[in-house]
């Protein structure tokens, strides 16, 4: 008997352990600090970013140099694995808002990030990990020995430990920062609009970092150093996250998202063939009263009607104490408004999708491009071709605050939009300068690539500067300044309080898409070009190719995209909520918008 209780004991220990118990019982009756503690969430995302991008930034050279793939190979795992690393979210964010919650789902994910890191310094640092080096003329005619099988398994080890904790990180870190806040203030609602802008400004601040200074030791002093220092930044993050915590605002998880869309759909197609009652009758359908402190609760809509029925309620349905009896059959009108939120920002998800093809392309083509065109600058220094991102990030460094604090105010009387424009339409202007960048890169490819054939050298370098590259990149950073900021609000908006992290996790499905279809692109045009004596459009010396063409391609998939986005913004009815408060006296126990 004793035995059983210990055994129960230790168990109710591990679980209070994994939830991080000990931290989260600290914050009842807690208010929200709000700026107070964006030192220390925004200083560990600071960190975690650091190391993020400090791997990104030059991951294709890497490959390329270190592990002597060609061109399209490396192309195809850098957009498998930033795609990978983009769908974890999705079950990150299920673990954070159903069991975890969004605090023990950030630690555990960050030490996660931090094995990934070490184990990724590894295969820099251990000669019998990677093949034997060569030089830039034996890569140029394809002379070099490839990785073996067990390399490349060490190195996607790494990478996978490196997608299980950006899964945890990525959909918390934005919704815990915003838990910091109080909605129901006005300072509270103004510090959550600005934390947006503030977040990704932190967040490009730190990507111009990691694409210079660790870059730069990556290219010039050693990949072992390069990717130890993003290392050390990791472990920095996690102890700065941890020095917050006596200030930190916890929710708790909920119910399972996914099985509470699921069971709406399940209920309406139950209830298929009854007629929907009035909509004006109070009490048509199943409105119990919402448990928490602070809520927005979702009123009734008329979009996606059918799915309505889910509500109504049949005899035996409903307890003597209001309770639903089966939930699979009866939902109340916040759980189908919930499943409808989701329902309607598919379309706007899918014009995402094909816009970022056109930023894909920065972290890998336009790589290549800049490692074939003149970088030097003076007689002694040669810009890392993996620096050229910095370009994109600068412009987002610098526009952010102007946008912020100069043109919002502005903007605001002329439109009386809160932000200036709407969401969807920052989106719009951002798909724009997404076509933009792709029409400009390839501009400047075919000069590039003439000068490449009428100056040839031993190595393919073109004579034509690489300042040339400024254009694209500075349209690449405008473009996430309008689409990615607008997308992350809008995604955390139109979502309800428990669905925040799923959410911020959509978001990232976007861009895992567009990676996944970017690889998917390259793989079709490589084995389908270079027929009947043309030029393949990717070939793995991209002197020999036509990479303006696949340029082109982006470029026009993005014109037919930005239409269907705008039927599809045409179309769509912002989520309207009314925020309740039910119990003074049990005030952290909340999710807030």
């Amino acid at each position: 008997m004793v035995a059983t209780e210990n055994g129960g004991s230790s168990w109710a220990w591990f679980l209070r352990f994994i939830k991080c118990d000990s931290f989260t019982s600290a914050s009842t009756k807690r208010k929200p600090a709000g700026w107070k503690s964006m030192p220390y969430i925004l200083g560990n995302e600071t960190f975690e970013r650091l190391a993020t991008f400090g791997l990104l930034s030059n991951f294709i050279v890497y490959l390329l140099r270190h592990y002597n793939m060609d061109q399209v190979s490396a192309t195809i795992l850098v957009h498998i694995w930033t795609g990978t690393t983009n769908v974890a979210p999705l079950v990150g964010a299920y673990i954070s808002d159903s069991h975890l919650g969004k605090f023990p789902t950030l630690v555990y994910s960050s030490f996660a990030s931090a094995a990934g890191m070490v184990a990724l310094t590894l295969t820099a640092a251990i000669p019998t990990l990677y093949p034997p080096k060569c030089t830039s003329e034996q890569h140029l005619h394809e002379q070099c020995k490839s990785a073996t099988t067990s390399q490349l398994g060490f190195l996607c080890f790494a990478l996978i430990l490196l997608a299980i904790g950006a899964g945890g990180i990525r959909p918390c870190s934005l919704p815990f920062g915003v838990d910091q806040f109080d909605p129901s203030i006005a300072s509270g609602r103004k510090g959550i609009n600005s934390y947006f802008n503030w977040y990704y400004f932190s967040f490009t601040v730190v990507s111009i970092l990691a694409s210079t200074i660790v870059v730069y030791v990556q290219t010039y002093v050693s990949w072992a150093w390069g990717y130890g220092m993003p290392t050390i930044f990791m472990f920095c993050s996690i102890v700065l996250f941890f020095l917050g915590t006596r200030l930190y605002i916890y929710v708790p998880p909920g119910k399972s998202v996914f099985s509470g869309i699921v069971q709406v759909f399940v209920a309406a197609y139950k209830k298929r063939n009854l007629n929907l009652p009035n909509p004006e009758l109070q009490g048509a359908l199943y409105d119990p009263p919402l448990k928490g402190t602070l809520v927005s609760k979702v009123p009734l809509t008329q979009q996606f009607r059918n799915l309505n029925k889910a509500g109504i309620v049949l005899e035996g349905e409903v307890g003597s104490d209001g309770t639903c009896l089966n939930e699979w059959k009866l939902c109340s009108i916040q759980q189908i408004e919930e499943a409808k939120c989701l329902v309607k920002v598919v379309p706007i998800w899918i014009s995402n999708v094909i816009c970022f093809l056109a930023m894909a392309q920065q972290d890998t083509y336009t790589v290549a491009q800049a490692t074939l065109m003149d970088r030097n600058v003076g007689h002694k220094f040669q810009i890392p071709q993996g620096s050229f991102g910095v370009v994109s990030m600068l412009t987002l460094a610098i526009w952010i605050p102007i946008y912020d604090r100069l043109i919002v105010p502005k903007l605001e009387k002329i439109t009386k939009e809160e932000g200036g424009f709407t969401l969807l339409q920052r989106m719009g202007i951002g798909m724009i300068f997404a076509i933009l960048s792709m029409v400009f890169a390839g501009l400047v490819e075919i000069k590039r690539r003439a000068l490449a054939i009428s100056h040839p050298q031993p190595d393919g370098v073109s004579p034509m500067s690489s300042m040339w590259l400024v254009p694209q990149l500075a349209c690449v950073g405008f473009a996430n300044a309008f689409i990615m900021i607008g997308q992350i609000e809008f995604y955390y908006k139109q979502f309800p309080e428990h669905m925040k992290s799923l959410g911020n996790s959509i978001f990232f499905c976007t861009l895992a898409g567009s990676s996944y279809l970017s690889s998917l692109l390259v793989s079709i045009i490589y084995k389908n070009t270079g027929k009947h004596g043309e030029p393949n459009w990717l070939d793995k010396n991209i002197n020999h190719g036509r990479l303006e063409y696949f340029y082109f391609l982006i470029a026009g998939l993005g014109v037919l995209n930005f239409f269907y986005f705008l039927v599809c913004a045409n179309r769509y009815h912002y989520k309207n909520c009314v925020v309740v408060n039910v119990e003074e006296d049990n005030y952290v126990e909340l999710n807030r918008i």
